[in-house]
């Protein structure tokens, strides 16, 4: 049921983010709300209001592949967006057990200290950190002070103070985290320990529980990410992160130094 009020909420934000002329439809008069109506859509896609109505509202209803290519075209949905309203609607097996913290597999370990002096970190699939070399440490000192259910890149991205201060681009790089922790995770998303987390995330962090309710979701990046080191010098790091050959719940994150200075 958790994933069905996501489904419905993420619909009406899609569908208020969508004009009628975007949807090729003369807007007419003054309309009460943003978007399309729901009439609107389901026209457009081929389905009874009726139908439509009980999605919006989260009824545990069938949804086809056929189905949802319409409603994706109609609210304009890219791949990632797409992608994320098929599992919400099951169309991807969910998990029968609850998601359980992983053992550290021995290789990690040695990885990790391989990649040294580039940070790097090993996530669960919950995006918990499972391990993390010296590098890493150094980088984000809170990270080892954390409580064991503490240990998590949203939660230390939004409810740790310190990585406000740490991140030059704190905003640009929260909304990026969010966005691909809602799209990799939609699976679990009815797991206690994640349901949980989300739950205690909304009372720390007003950003997060602000942003959440958007439904972004994206698929990971190469990007570059700015961290304050001493003295305020800025030290620019290039982020990538790998999802591991076996064990696709686990994802190895290195951070590429990219700073002038080889002693930094």
């Amino acid at each position: 049921m958790v994933r069905r009020v996501d489904l419905a909420d993420f619909l009406r934000a899609r569908r208020a983010a969508i004009t009628p002329a975007q949807a090729g439809l003369v807007a007419g008069g003054r309309r009460r709300t943003p978007g399309l109506r729901r009439e609107e859509v389901a026209l457009l896609a081929g389905v009874s209001v009726s139908w439509y109505t009980w999605l919006e509202q989260g009824r545990p209803i069938n949804v086809s592949v056929e189905v949802l290519d319409a409603l994706g075209r109609v609210l304009q949905l890219d791949p990632v967006e797409q992608a994320y309203v098929a599992e919400l609607t099951g169309h991807q097996a969910p998990r029968s057990e609850p998601v359980r913290r992983p053992e550290v597999p021995p290789w990690a370990h040695h990885l990790l200290d391989v990649l040294e002096p580039a940070p790097a970190y090993l996530l669960g699939p919950s995006w918990d950190y499972l391990a993390w070399n010296p590098a890493q440490a150094d980088l984000f000192p809170p990270l080892a002070a954390l409580e064991p259910r503490d240990r998590n890149l949203v939660w230390a991205m939004f409810a740790v103070p310190e990585t406000r201060e740490l991140l030059v681009d704190w905003e640009n790089d929260a909304r990026q985290v969010l966005s691909q922790f809602r799209a990799e995770t939609t699976a679990i998303r009815d797991d206690p320990a994640v349901v949980e987390m989300v739950a205690r995330l909304q009372v720390a962090s007003p950003e997060f529980a602000a942003w959440w309710g958007q439904h972004d979701v994206a698929a990971f990046t190469t990007r570059l990410r700015r961290f304050r080191g001493p003295g305020q010098a800025v030290r620019v790091f290039e982020y990538q992160q790998l999802v591991v050959a076996g064990a696709p719940d686990l994802r190895l994150v290195v951070q590429l130094p990219l700073d002038a200075d080889p002693e930094a």
